[in-house]
C-alpha cells in the first residue's frame, strides 16, 4: 500500500482508524505499515476530526471507556498525526465537494481535510468515493 501512495502526507478515512486500532484481521496487514511509517517518522497521517466523532460512536454507546479512550489518544496525540478541525476553510472546501461531486457531509470533511493539507491520496474502504483532481482516493479493499 505504501508504495502506490507515494511520498508525502497522505489522509486516512475513518475505518483506516478503525481496522488498525481493533486489528481487523482482514485490514491489518495493510495499514500496519501506514501507522509504523508514521511512528518511524517517514510519513504524516492526515484525517478530519469527524474522524473522532465517527470512531467513538461505537464504544460510547458499548460503554467501552478504554477503546473510546485509546482512539481519543492515537487521534489526538498521534506520533505524525493531523487531525483537521473543521474551520471555515474546511467547510467551504467541503461544500465545494458536496456541490460538485455528490459526496455526503462526513465524506466532504474527510476529502476536504486532504485536499486542503497537500495529500496526494485518501485512502477509505468506501467505494463510492472516486478519485478528485488533485487527490488519489485509493479503496483498502484493493491492498488485502
Amino acid at each position: 500500500m505504501i508504495d502506490a501512495v507515494g511520498p508525502g502526507p497522505i489522509a486516512l478515512d475513518a475505518a483506516v482508524f478503525i481496522y488498525y486500532v481493533e486489528e481487523h484481521p482482514q485490514y491489518i496487514a495493510a495499514v500496519d505499515p501506514l501507522f509504523d511509517e508514521a511512528i518511524a517518522g517517514g510519513r504524516v497521517l492526515v484525517t478530519s476530526a469527524v474522524t473522532l466523532l465517527e470512531v467513538l460512536v461505537v464504544p460510547i454507546r458499548a460503554g467501552d471507556v478504554a477503546l473510546a479512550q485509546r482512539y481519543e489518544a492515537l487521534l489526538t496525540r498521534g506520533r505524525n498525526l493531523h487531525l483537521v478541525d473543521a474551520d471555515r476553510v474546511q467547510l467551504r472546501t467541503a461544500a465545494e465537494l458536496r456541490a460538485r461531486h455528490g459526496v455526503r457531509t462526513p465524506d466532504a470533511l474527510q476529502l476536504a481535510a486532504a485536499l486542503t493539507t497537500g495529500c496526494a491520496a485518501f485512502v477509505t474502504n468506501d467505494g463510492r468515493l472516486r478519485d478528485l483532481p488533485g487527490l488519489r482516493v485509493l479503496q483498502l479493499r484493493d491492498f488485502r
